[in-house]
């Protein structure tokens, strides 16, 4: 399937009806059903989004995204449709949009289905009892991480050519790493939540998963901009982030940096360090200045868990009838015993790991790290597994991604490689505070080198279930 954008100029060219793009879609979705991308496909839906999109172009209209399909995940209201967010119970179909759906089709996407996810976006694998499992394109065998794998599976299988994600403590990184892809986390407030105002005390952010940065940063555009209640509000910015993926960064100062925060163990694939170790090299013939140091991190944690426990007790609290796993009901309870009492704490210490964390910034523009410490898990790989074991398997496998939630600042996963059994491997870049536009100009320039939007997964003919 053509990018983002080509796909769009493509329509406002008159090569292609919204019509044919939304049935190749709708038929790729069907074909590769086994994979598990989807948890609800909205066919009719889409096809009279995609005539009514038709009959515009005709018109003249011209919009970034008119006609062009897209996904939504799993934890994203769509009018007319539930939003489980992995969590069987006695959900009702919503009556409203959530902004960035209001966005996107504002932009003129059309939505063909919401995609798989875990409950409440809790780990990094897209498996629930209640809503089946996320097989990786490249491998169904293997995850394509999570929480927001389904989105990734259907990008990298081709089912659309970009789709939305979440990411609260690495959810839109690991699923593109894990599937080849690029994935942005923009900084905090850049993208609305809304209905949630603070969704998980300010850990999550929504953003893009797309082959290309063109295409990421063309689908960040698009889902940009805050509402009036949001808990975190921005200025937009000066320039368009797809005018960043087109534009040549100055010579930089990049950090490499194999360290984790404080209280994560875990060992890093040597495959994985030599893939990072390998795109410093690349960075260095490219320019920049690039050298080994590590963000002091501190007590970071301190600001994750009473944000993650209190905002999954919050949200399972607001879902009628629900029906956890034992695990996320863990997790629930530890957030209504201990991480609301401790979130003014661990809100009161966000200037302070700010400056201490941000002091790498006073001698580099990025960081360099792993995505993710381990290759893609394997699906099912922790079905039944208690909550400890199924947080410290996890922890020991996703520690790259996390901090950068607590602090709120943009991070962007771009694909590193492949490992000796096909798997793909993920790089991550990180930025200062709001400065998602030198990572974007960043990754695109290694994009043109590194030429990775030509990968495809070769393991699609086989159904898995």
């Amino acid at each position: 399937m053509e990018g983002l954008a080509e796909q769009a100029r493509a329509l406002a060219d008159g090569q292609v009806t919204a019509k044919e793009l939304v049935e190749r879609s709708l038929e790729r979705i069907a074909e590769l059903d086994g994979l598990g991308a989807f948890r609800v496909v909205c066919a009719e839906a889409a096809r009279e989004a995609a005539a009514e999109a038709d009959r515009r172009l005709a018109d003249g209209e011209r919009l970034p995204l008119l006609g062009v399909p897209v996904a939504i995940k799993d934890d994203t209201d769509l009018a007319g449709e539930t939003t489980p967010f992995g969590v069987p119970g006695d959900h009702r179909p919503k009556t409203a949009d959530a902004e960035a759906v209001r966005r996107l089709k504002a932009a003129g996407a059309v939505i063909v289905g919401k995609t798989t996810t875990c409950e409440l976006g809790l780990w990094p694998f897209s498996e629930s009892p209640g809503f089946g499992r996320a097989r990786n394109p490249w491998n169904p065998e293997h995850t394509p991480g999570g929480s927001s794998g389904g989105s990734a599976a259907a990008v990298a299988a081709g089912m659309v050519a970009a789709a939305v994600g979440s990411d609260g403590a690495g959810s839109i990184r690991i699923p593109a790493a894990w599937t080849g892809l690029v994935g942005i986390k923009p900084q905090r407030g850049r993208v609305s939540g809304f209905p949630h105002r603070d969704p998980f005390n300010g850990l999550t952010v929504w953003g893009p998963l797309a082959r290309s940065v063109e295409d990421a940063a063309l689908l960040l555009d698009v889902l940009t901009g805050s509402h009036p209640e949001d808990a975190y509000r921005l200025d937009p910015p000066v320039t368009p982030f797809a005018e960043a993926a087109r534009t040549r960064p100055r010579r930089l100062r990049i950090a490499v940096s194999f360290k984790t925060a404080f209280g994560v163990g875990g060992r890093l694939d040597p495959q994985i360090r030599a893939a990072v170790e390998r795109m410093a090299r690349r960075l260095t013939d490219l320019g920049h200045k690039v050298f080994p140091a590590d963000p002091d991190y501190g007590l970071v944690v301190l600001g994750l868990v009473p944000r993650g426990t209190a905002g999954v007790a919050d949200w399972l609290d607001s879902l009628p009838g629900a029906r956890p796993e034992p695990r996320t009901a863990a997790e629930a309870r530890i957030g209504r015993t201990v991480g609301r009492r401790l979130l003014p704490l661990a809100r009161r210490m966000d200037p302070g790991l700010r400056r201490r964390i941000g002091r790498i910034f006073q001698y580099a523009d990025v960081v360099l790290t792993p995505t993710t410490a381990q290759l893609p898990l394997k699906v099912g790989a922790f079905d039944g597994v208690p909550y400890r074991r199924t947080q410290s398997g996890v922890a020991a496998a996703c520690p790259y991604c996390w901090p950068w939630n607590v602090l709120g600042w943009p991070a962007v996963n771009v694909p590193a490689g492949l490992s000796r059994e096909g798997l793909p491997i993920g790089a991550q870049l990180l930025g200062h505070d709001s400065d998602e536009a030198t990572l974007i100009s960043l990754a695109a320039e290694l994009e043109a080198v590194e030429g990775w939007t030509r990968r495809r997964p070769e393991a699609l003919s086989s159904p898995h279930r």
